[in-house]
Protein backbone atom coordinates (compact mmCIF):
# COMPACT_ATOMS: atom_id res chain seq x y z
CA UNK A 1 0.00 0.00 0.00
CA UNK A 2 1.15 3.72 -0.84
CA UNK A 3 2.32 5.89 2.00
CA UNK A 4 1.05 8.76 1.12
CA UNK A 5 0.96 12.17 2.60
CA UNK A 6 -1.20 15.65 2.19
CA UNK A 7 0.63 18.71 1.90
CA UNK A 8 -1.77 22.20 2.05
CA UNK A 9 -0.34 25.29 1.44
CA UNK A 10 -2.08 28.72 2.58
CA UNK A 11 -1.92 31.34 4.99
CA UNK A 12 -5.53 31.13 5.16
CA UNK A 13 -5.95 27.73 6.64
CA UNK A 14 -3.16 28.22 9.33
CA UNK A 15 -4.42 31.76 10.92
CA UNK A 16 -8.23 29.93 10.84
CA UNK A 17 -9.46 32.18 8.10
CA UNK A 18 -10.31 28.80 5.92
CA UNK A 19 -10.94 25.48 7.10
CA UNK A 20 -9.18 22.97 5.63
CA UNK A 21 -12.13 20.65 3.70
CA UNK A 22 -9.47 19.35 1.09
CA UNK A 23 -8.10 16.70 3.00
CA UNK A 24 -10.63 15.25 4.73
CA UNK A 25 -12.63 14.68 1.51
CA UNK A 26 -8.89 13.27 -0.61
CA UNK A 27 -8.76 10.86 2.94
CA UNK A 28 -12.12 9.97 2.49
CA UNK A 29 -12.34 9.18 -1.51
CA UNK A 30 -8.46 7.82 -1.47
CA UNK A 31 -9.62 4.84 0.97
CA UNK A 32 -12.18 4.41 -1.44
CA UNK A 33 -9.35 3.17 -4.15
CA UNK A 34 -7.11 1.60 -1.06
CA UNK A 35 -5.06 4.26 -0.34
CA UNK A 36 -4.85 5.62 3.13
CA UNK A 37 -3.39 8.76 4.19
CA UNK A 38 -0.20 8.40 6.95
CA UNK A 39 0.45 12.04 7.46
CA UNK A 40 -1.01 16.03 7.02
CA UNK A 41 0.45 18.78 6.96
CA UNK A 42 -0.53 22.50 6.60
CA UNK A 43 2.49 25.29 5.67
CA UNK A 44 2.30 29.03 5.06
CA UNK A 45 2.95 30.62 1.39
CA UNK A 46 6.57 30.50 2.65
CA UNK A 47 9.52 28.68 0.05
CA UNK A 48 11.08 27.80 3.28
CA UNK A 49 8.15 26.32 4.92
CA UNK A 50 7.23 24.57 1.80
CA UNK A 51 10.64 23.17 0.74
CA UNK A 52 10.94 21.34 4.21
CA UNK A 53 7.47 19.79 3.73
CA UNK A 54 8.52 18.82 0.96
CA UNK A 55 11.76 17.56 1.84
CA UNK A 56 9.96 15.70 4.77
CA UNK A 57 7.68 14.24 2.82
CA UNK A 58 9.73 12.53 0.25
CA UNK A 59 11.86 10.37 2.99
CA UNK A 60 8.55 8.77 3.86
CA UNK A 61 6.03 8.40 1.34
CA UNK A 62 5.76 7.20 -1.83
CA UNK A 63 3.15 9.71 -3.03
CA UNK A 64 2.78 13.41 -1.96
CA UNK A 65 -0.59 15.46 -2.64
CA UNK A 66 0.20 18.72 -2.46
CA UNK A 67 -3.07 21.93 -2.51
CA UNK A 68 -2.91 25.63 -2.64
CA UNK A 69 -0.99 28.40 -3.80
CA UNK A 70 -1.89 27.60 -7.57
CA UNK A 71 -3.53 31.11 -8.37
CA UNK A 72 -2.53 34.21 -10.63
CA UNK A 73 -1.67 36.72 -7.83
CA UNK A 74 1.54 37.41 -6.01
CA UNK A 75 0.94 35.84 -2.57
CA UNK A 76 0.28 32.24 -4.65
CA UNK A 77 4.04 31.10 -4.49
CA UNK A 78 3.83 27.05 -4.96
CA UNK A 79 4.61 26.66 -8.32
CA UNK A 80 7.91 28.71 -8.36
CA UNK A 81 9.56 26.78 -5.36
CA UNK A 82 7.96 23.49 -6.84
CA UNK A 83 10.28 24.31 -10.30
CA UNK A 84 13.11 24.97 -7.22
CA UNK A 85 12.50 21.62 -5.80
CA UNK A 86 12.57 20.09 -9.33
CA UNK A 87 15.40 21.74 -10.82
CA UNK A 88 12.84 22.60 -13.63
CA UNK A 89 11.44 26.31 -14.97
CA UNK A 90 8.38 27.66 -16.00
CA UNK A 91 7.41 27.85 -19.68
CA UNK A 92 4.56 29.10 -21.79
CA UNK A 93 1.56 26.28 -22.44
CA UNK A 94 -0.30 27.50 -25.65
CA UNK A 95 -3.10 24.35 -24.60
CA UNK A 96 -3.72 25.83 -21.39
CA UNK A 97 -4.20 29.41 -22.89
CA UNK A 98 -6.44 27.95 -25.40
CA UNK A 99 -8.61 26.73 -22.59
CA UNK A 100 -8.37 29.71 -20.47
CA UNK A 101 -10.09 31.27 -23.57
CA UNK A 102 -12.72 28.95 -24.05
CA UNK A 103 -13.54 28.82 -19.74
CA UNK A 104 -13.70 32.82 -19.38
CA UNK A 105 -15.08 33.39 -23.43
CA UNK A 106 -16.82 37.18 -22.65
CA UNK A 107 -14.96 37.79 -19.53
CA UNK A 108 -12.40 40.11 -20.12
CA UNK A 109 -12.09 40.96 -16.92
CA UNK A 110 -11.30 37.70 -15.90
CA UNK A 111 -9.23 36.86 -18.84
CA UNK A 112 -6.36 39.26 -18.14
CA UNK A 113 -2.46 40.10 -17.62
CA UNK A 114 -2.56 38.01 -14.60
CA UNK A 115 -5.04 35.12 -15.17
CA UNK A 116 -2.36 34.49 -18.11
CA UNK A 117 0.09 33.47 -15.90
CA UNK A 118 -1.79 30.30 -14.98
CA UNK A 119 -0.40 28.99 -18.76
CA UNK A 120 2.87 29.41 -17.23
CA UNK A 121 4.13 25.83 -16.20
CA UNK A 122 7.40 23.76 -15.27
CA UNK A 123 8.85 22.36 -17.99
CA UNK A 124 9.46 19.09 -16.50
CA UNK A 125 5.72 17.74 -14.76
CA UNK A 126 2.99 16.00 -16.43
CA UNK A 127 -0.14 18.14 -16.67
CA UNK A 128 -3.32 17.10 -15.14
CA UNK A 129 -5.99 18.87 -16.80
CA UNK A 130 -8.28 21.17 -14.78
CA UNK A 131 -11.48 21.81 -17.24
CA UNK A 132 -13.24 23.64 -14.54
CA UNK A 133 -10.82 26.67 -12.96
CA UNK A 134 -7.79 28.67 -14.32
CA UNK A 135 -4.93 26.69 -12.29
CA UNK A 136 -3.70 23.30 -13.87
CA UNK A 137 -2.91 19.67 -11.69
CA UNK A 138 1.36 19.27 -12.19
CA UNK A 139 2.54 15.66 -11.46
CA UNK A 140 6.46 15.29 -10.37
CA UNK A 141 8.61 12.18 -10.08
CA UNK A 142 11.87 12.46 -7.98
CA UNK A 143 13.29 9.51 -6.01
CA UNK A 144 10.72 6.66 -6.29
CA UNK A 145 8.34 9.09 -5.00
CA UNK A 146 5.39 10.73 -7.19
CA UNK A 147 4.04 14.56 -6.16
CA UNK A 148 0.95 16.23 -7.41
CA UNK A 149 0.32 19.42 -7.19
CA UNK A 150 -3.39 20.85 -6.97
CA UNK A 151 -5.59 23.96 -6.85
CA UNK A 152 -7.02 24.66 -2.81
CA UNK A 153 -10.27 25.62 -4.50
CA UNK A 154 -12.26 22.73 -3.38
CA UNK A 155 -14.32 21.90 -6.74
CA UNK A 156 -11.40 22.47 -8.73
CA UNK A 157 -9.30 19.94 -6.30
CA UNK A 158 -12.44 17.04 -6.79
CA UNK A 159 -12.33 17.40 -10.38
CA UNK A 160 -8.47 16.69 -10.89
CA UNK A 161 -8.76 13.93 -8.18
CA UNK A 162 -11.91 12.48 -9.65
CA UNK A 163 -10.80 12.89 -13.29
CA UNK A 164 -7.32 11.93 -13.14
CA UNK A 165 -5.60 10.87 -10.10
CA UNK A 166 -8.09 8.50 -8.50
CA UNK A 167 -8.36 6.32 -12.18
CA UNK A 168 -4.86 6.55 -12.23
CA UNK A 169 -4.41 5.04 -8.52
CA UNK A 170 -7.64 2.73 -9.20
CA UNK A 171 -5.14 1.21 -11.68
CA UNK A 172 -2.47 0.68 -9.37
CA UNK A 173 -4.29 -0.82 -6.64
CA UNK A 174 -2.91 -2.99 -4.29
CA UNK A 175 -3.85 -3.84 -0.72
CA UNK A 176 -7.65 -3.73 -0.24
CA UNK A 177 -9.59 -1.51 2.56
CA UNK A 178 -13.00 -2.03 3.57
CA UNK A 179 -15.34 -0.32 6.01
CA UNK A 180 -18.03 -1.29 7.29
CA UNK A 181 -19.93 0.75 9.61
CA UNK A 182 -22.93 0.57 12.91
CA UNK A 183 -24.20 3.18 14.45
CA UNK A 184 -25.61 3.34 18.25
CA UNK A 185 -26.77 6.32 19.98
CA UNK A 186 -27.36 6.55 23.93
CA UNK A 187 -24.64 5.29 25.15
CA UNK A 188 -21.14 6.31 26.26
CA UNK A 189 -17.31 5.30 23.89
CA UNK A 190 -16.48 3.65 27.17
CA UNK A 191 -19.70 1.92 28.08
CA UNK A 192 -19.80 0.83 24.44
CA UNK A 193 -15.84 -0.34 24.47
CA UNK A 194 -16.46 -2.45 27.51
CA UNK A 195 -19.61 -4.13 26.26
CA UNK A 196 -17.39 -5.57 22.91
CA UNK A 197 -14.22 -5.82 24.63
CA UNK A 198 -13.89 -9.79 24.79
CA UNK A 199 -15.27 -9.49 20.71
CA UNK A 200 -12.78 -6.56 20.09
CA UNK A 201 -9.82 -8.71 21.45
CA UNK A 202 -10.00 -11.63 19.05
CA UNK A 203 -10.05 -9.45 16.08
CA UNK A 204 -7.29 -10.20 13.78
CA UNK A 205 -4.69 -8.40 12.66
CA UNK A 206 -5.72 -7.43 9.44
CA UNK A 207 -8.40 -5.96 11.16
CA UNK A 208 -9.36 -2.69 12.97
CA UNK A 209 -11.72 -1.68 14.94
CA UNK A 210 -12.58 2.56 15.27
CA UNK A 211 -14.98 4.63 17.74
CA UNK A 212 -15.83 7.87 16.36
CA UNK A 213 -18.31 9.72 18.47
CA UNK A 214 -20.26 12.77 17.70
CA UNK A 215 -22.91 14.74 18.89
CA UNK A 216 -23.84 11.33 21.21
CA UNK A 217 -24.00 9.20 18.18
CA UNK A 218 -20.63 6.52 17.99
CA UNK A 219 -20.09 5.17 14.99
CA UNK A 220 -18.91 2.38 15.09
CA UNK A 221 -16.40 1.40 11.81
CA UNK A 222 -14.48 -1.81 11.07
CA UNK A 223 -12.04 -2.00 8.28
CA UNK A 224 -10.23 -4.81 7.32
CA UNK A 225 -6.82 -4.92 5.55
CA UNK A 226 -6.03 -6.45 2.75
CA UNK A 227 -9.11 -8.73 2.71
CA UNK A 228 -12.11 -8.66 0.77
CA UNK A 229 -15.59 -7.07 2.05
CA UNK A 230 -17.02 -11.01 2.70
CA UNK A 231 -14.40 -11.13 5.36
CA UNK A 232 -15.07 -7.57 7.26
CA UNK A 233 -18.77 -8.56 6.76
CA UNK A 234 -18.05 -11.73 8.52
CA UNK A 235 -16.99 -10.42 11.29
CA UNK A 236 -19.44 -7.64 11.88
CA UNK A 237 -21.99 -10.53 11.77
CA UNK A 238 -20.47 -11.77 15.06
CA UNK A 239 -20.83 -8.07 16.48
CA UNK A 240 -24.24 -7.63 15.76
CA UNK A 241 -25.90 -10.11 18.01
CA UNK A 242 -23.54 -8.74 20.87
CA UNK A 243 -24.46 -5.28 20.70
CA UNK A 244 -28.41 -5.90 20.11
CA UNK A 245 -28.10 -8.20 23.20
CA UNK A 246 -27.41 -5.20 25.44
CA UNK A 247 -29.65 -2.42 23.71
CA UNK A 248 -32.91 -1.84 23.67
CA UNK A 249 -35.32 -1.58 20.41
CA UNK A 250 -36.99 2.29 21.23
CA UNK A 251 -34.87 5.54 21.36
CA UNK A 252 -36.43 6.78 24.46
CA UNK A 253 -35.79 4.33 26.64
CA UNK A 254 -32.20 4.10 25.28
CA UNK A 255 -30.89 6.45 27.90
CA UNK A 256 -28.03 5.01 29.43
CA UNK A 257 -28.79 1.54 27.50
CA UNK A 258 -28.35 2.92 23.91
CA UNK A 259 -29.73 1.71 21.07
CA UNK A 260 -28.35 0.35 17.07
CA UNK A 261 -30.02 2.19 14.50
CA UNK A 262 -28.30 2.31 11.61
CA UNK A 263 -26.03 -0.06 9.55
CA UNK A 264 -24.82 1.75 7.01
CA UNK A 265 -22.26 5.14 7.27
CA UNK A 266 -24.84 7.48 6.11
CA UNK A 267 -25.92 10.78 8.38
CA UNK A 268 -29.57 10.41 10.07
CA UNK A 269 -31.30 13.20 7.99
CA UNK A 270 -30.16 10.73 4.68
CA UNK A 271 -31.21 7.52 6.09
CA UNK A 272 -34.39 9.26 7.41
CA UNK A 273 -34.61 10.74 3.91
CA UNK A 274 -34.08 7.89 2.06
CA UNK A 275 -37.02 6.30 4.29
CA UNK A 276 -39.70 8.64 3.72
CA UNK A 277 -39.06 9.13 0.38
CA UNK A 278 -39.49 5.38 -0.27
CA UNK A 279 -42.66 4.95 2.11
CA UNK A 280 -44.44 8.30 -0.05
CA UNK A 281 -44.15 10.24 3.20
CA UNK A 282 -43.78 14.01 4.44
CA UNK A 283 -42.56 15.52 7.63
CA UNK A 284 -42.63 19.43 8.65
CA UNK A 285 -40.86 20.39 12.04
CA UNK A 286 -41.42 23.38 14.69
CA UNK A 287 -38.55 24.34 16.72
CA UNK A 288 -38.24 26.31 19.54
CA UNK A 289 -34.65 25.29 20.95
CA UNK A 290 -32.97 24.01 18.39
CA UNK A 291 -33.47 27.13 15.94
CA UNK A 292 -34.15 25.45 12.45
CA UNK A 293 -31.46 22.95 12.93
CA UNK A 294 -34.06 20.37 11.90
CA UNK A 295 -34.43 22.41 8.99
CA UNK A 296 -30.92 22.48 8.21
CA UNK A 297 -30.45 18.73 8.15
CA UNK A 298 -34.03 17.93 6.61
CA UNK A 299 -33.74 19.88 3.44
CA UNK A 300 -29.36 20.06 2.94
CA UNK A 301 -29.54 17.43 0.75
CA UNK A 302 -30.59 17.12 -2.90
CA UNK A 303 -34.09 16.04 -3.29
CA UNK A 304 -35.53 16.90 0.08
CA UNK A 305 -38.60 18.53 -1.51
CA UNK A 306 -40.06 14.95 -2.02
CA UNK A 307 -40.06 14.51 1.96
CA UNK A 308 -39.62 17.85 3.52
CA UNK A 309 -42.13 20.71 3.69
CA UNK A 310 -40.91 23.21 5.80
CA UNK A 311 -40.52 24.65 9.28
CA UNK A 312 -42.16 26.55 11.83
CA UNK A 313 -39.10 28.59 14.23
CA UNK A 314 -41.70 29.05 17.34
CA UNK A 315 -39.16 30.69 19.41
CA UNK A 316 -41.13 33.55 21.27
CA UNK A 317 -44.48 32.32 22.49
CA UNK A 318 -46.83 34.29 20.55
CA UNK A 319 -45.16 32.19 17.41
CA UNK A 320 -46.24 29.02 19.18
CA UNK A 321 -49.66 30.56 19.86
CA UNK A 322 -50.93 32.73 16.78
CA UNK A 323 -49.28 30.39 14.35
CA UNK A 324 -49.19 26.54 15.59
CA UNK A 325 -52.09 26.91 17.95
CA UNK A 326 -50.85 26.10 20.91
CA UNK A 327 -53.07 26.73 24.09
CA UNK A 328 -52.10 29.98 26.18
CA UNK A 329 -53.61 28.44 29.47
CA UNK A 330 -51.18 25.37 28.83
CA UNK A 331 -48.14 27.97 28.07
CA UNK A 332 -49.11 29.80 31.43
CA UNK A 333 -49.28 26.46 33.14
CA UNK A 334 -46.99 24.26 32.31
CA UNK A 335 -44.28 25.98 30.51
CA UNK A 336 -43.20 26.32 27.03
CA UNK A 337 -40.44 23.61 27.95
CA UNK A 338 -43.34 20.73 28.66
CA UNK A 339 -45.19 17.65 26.73
CA UNK A 340 -48.56 19.99 26.59
CA UNK A 341 -46.56 22.22 24.58
CA UNK A 342 -43.95 20.38 23.10
CA UNK A 343 -47.26 17.99 21.67
CA UNK A 344 -49.38 20.87 20.38
CA UNK A 345 -46.23 22.29 18.27
CA UNK A 346 -45.84 18.73 16.44
CA UNK A 347 -49.54 18.48 16.18
CA UNK A 348 -49.68 22.09 14.75
CA UNK A 349 -46.82 22.06 12.86
CA UNK A 350 -48.38 18.76 11.12
CA UNK A 351 -51.67 20.44 10.52
CA UNK A 352 -50.42 23.69 9.14
CA UNK A 353 -48.47 21.85 6.83
CA UNK A 354 -50.28 19.38 5.90
CA UNK A 355 -47.53 16.70 6.27
CA UNK A 356 -47.55 12.81 7.38
CA UNK A 357 -45.28 13.64 10.40
CA UNK A 358 -44.99 16.88 12.56
CA UNK A 359 -41.94 16.85 14.57
CA UNK A 360 -41.32 19.59 17.48
CA UNK A 361 -38.62 20.78 20.04
CA UNK A 362 -38.97 22.91 23.19
CA UNK A 363 -36.30 22.97 25.72
CA UNK A 364 -33.97 25.03 28.21
CA UNK A 365 -31.03 25.52 25.93
CA UNK A 366 -29.11 27.84 28.48
CA UNK A 367 -26.53 28.98 29.56
CA UNK A 368 -29.63 30.83 31.13
CA UNK A 369 -33.34 29.79 32.34
CA UNK A 370 -32.91 26.73 33.84
CA UNK A 371 -34.78 25.96 37.38
CA UNK A 372 -34.48 22.85 39.09
CA UNK A 373 -37.71 21.58 38.06
CA UNK A 374 -36.11 22.82 34.06
CA UNK A 375 -32.36 22.30 34.20
CA UNK A 376 -29.97 23.40 31.50
CA UNK A 377 -30.02 20.51 28.63
CA UNK A 378 -33.85 19.28 29.63
CA UNK A 379 -35.73 19.07 25.74
CA UNK A 380 -39.08 18.01 25.12
CA UNK A 381 -39.43 16.50 21.88
CA UNK A 382 -42.31 15.18 20.23
CA UNK A 383 -43.42 13.42 17.04
CA UNK A 384 -46.89 13.79 15.63
CA UNK A 385 -47.80 11.28 13.41
CA UNK A 386 -51.38 9.69 11.53
CA UNK A 387 -51.65 7.07 14.20
CA UNK A 388 -51.17 9.44 17.57
CA UNK A 389 -48.48 12.08 19.02
CA UNK A 390 -45.38 10.60 21.06
CA UNK A 391 -43.62 13.40 23.57
CA UNK A 392 -40.44 12.22 25.34
CA UNK A 393 -38.32 14.32 27.79
CA UNK A 394 -34.40 14.19 27.49
CA UNK A 395 -31.38 15.74 29.45
CA UNK A 396 -28.80 16.52 26.67
CA UNK A 397 -25.99 18.00 28.25
CA UNK A 398 -24.78 21.97 29.53
CA UNK A 399 -23.30 23.16 26.83
CA UNK A 400 -25.60 25.41 24.15
CA UNK A 401 -24.55 24.34 20.88
CA UNK A 402 -24.09 20.86 22.71
CA UNK A 403 -28.05 20.62 23.60
CA UNK A 404 -29.66 21.81 20.59
CA UNK A 405 -26.73 19.81 17.78
CA UNK A 406 -27.70 16.62 20.36
CA UNK A 407 -31.87 17.50 20.88
CA UNK A 408 -31.90 17.40 16.74
CA UNK A 409 -29.96 14.46 16.22
CA UNK A 410 -32.04 12.32 18.69
CA UNK A 411 -35.47 13.69 17.44
CA UNK A 412 -34.17 12.44 13.94
CA UNK A 413 -33.29 8.79 15.36
CA UNK A 414 -36.13 8.35 17.18
CA UNK A 415 -38.27 9.06 13.99
CA UNK A 416 -36.28 7.07 11.68
CA UNK A 417 -36.47 4.25 14.33
CA UNK A 418 -40.19 4.24 14.64
CA UNK A 419 -40.49 4.46 11.30
CA UNK A 420 -38.33 1.10 10.59
CA UNK A 421 -40.37 -0.33 13.39
CA UNK A 422 -43.80 0.06 12.38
Amino acid sequence: MKQTEIITIGDELLIGQVVDTNSAWMAERLNEVGVSIKQITSVHDDRTHILQALQEAEKRADLVLITGGLGPTKDDITKKVLCEYFNTELIYNQSVRSHLERLYAGRPDVLNRLTDTQCLLPKDCTIIENKVGSAQGMLFEKNGVTFISMPGVPYEMQYIMEKGILPMLEKEKGEEIVHRTLQVYGISESGLAILIEPWEEQLPSTMHLAYLPKDGIIRLRLSGYGVNAEAVENELAKVKPLLREHMTDRLPESVNHGVLFAEEDKTIEVLLGELLKSRGETIASAESCTGGKIAHLLNKHAGSSSFYWGSVVAYDNSVKRNVLGVQAADLEQFGAVSEPVVRQMAEGVRRVMNTTYGVATSGVAGPDGGTPEKPVGTVWTAIATPHGTYAYRFQLGKLRDQITDRATQVLLIWLFKMLKEA
